[in-house]
């Protein structure tokens, strides 16, 4: 289960293993996905249940859930599905960005606190979401917005000013740095997404002096995880190892 750079890797390292029949499932939110380098399964599931459905019917021996550290609910549904079905499960999760000396963070719960760590005065804003996740935002028409998304957003954000950039990463900080900067940018709104893919912007507001509002983390399940594609690679292979090699 995909959708991030780490999963395209760890797809990449098993793509050409012939013990494995590797599938990468897909969400679907994503009208261009970024090719990939095993079979590719796009939609939903519907839920758990659906989920350990399909494992059972598709004969699947191992679950990854390498999705992005913002998809809770189908990381819960990964966990449900895997023990219902009775199958090993591999979270593999990316380590959250931390904030060094220089970094000016607000961190909020969710979209709705965002709008409202930006206040009243008008500011520039970049929002550095996806494009599902922008619509809160017209509470606050005051502020002119730049936005940045994989796919263009329809219907636009209802704002009498708003920017809008199709770009999909990674994005160096010197460019990040130079968009920031034709656009008059003050304040960031992101998510803490971890990975280098996207630090870029990050460490341009951390050179540029601006403030940066964080999403927080959703929690996730409790379960088996590992934050490397080596570690992930290694999982998979205890999993499919003989009983007594795994200690059980």
């Amino acid at each position: 289960m995909g959708g991030t750079t780490e999963a395209r890797r760890l797809a990449e390292r098993l793509a050409d293993r012939a013990d494995l029949a590797v599938t990468l499932s897909l969400a679907g939110r994503t009208m261009t996905p970024a090719p990939q380098p095993v079979p590719v399964r796009l939609g939903g599931f519907g839920g758990s249940q659906g989920l350990a459905d399909h494992i059972a019917a598709t004969r699947i021996d191992v679950l990854v859930d390498a999705t992005h550290p913002y998809a809770a609910t189908i990381s819960a549904n990964a966990a449900r599905a895997a023990a219902l079905a009775k199958v090993p499960l591999v979270a593999l999760r990316r380590p959250a960005w931390v904030a060094v000396p220089g970094d000016r963070w607000t961190e909020v719960a969710d979209t709705a606190g965002a709008v409202a760590a930006l206040g009243r005065v008008p500011r520039h804003v970049f929002l550095a979401l996806g494009r599902q996740e922008i619509a809160p935002f017209a509470a606050a028409p005051q502020h002119r917005y730049l936005v940045r998304s994989v796919d263009p957003v329809t219907p636009p954000l209802d704002v009498p000013h708003a920017v809008y950039v199709v770009a999909r990463g990674p994005f160096a900080d010197i460019d990040e740095r130079s968009l920031l900067t034709r656009h008059r940018i003050d304040i960031i709104v992101a998510k803490n997404s971890g990975g280098s893919a996207t630090y870029g912007k990050i460490a341009a507001a951390r050179a540029l002096g601006l403030a940066v509002v964080m999403l927080r983390r959703p929690a996730l399940p409790q379960v088996a995880a590992v934050e490397t594609v080596d570690d992930a690679v290694a999982a998979i292979g205890h999993a499919f190892a003989p009983a007594a090699a795994r200690g059980v």
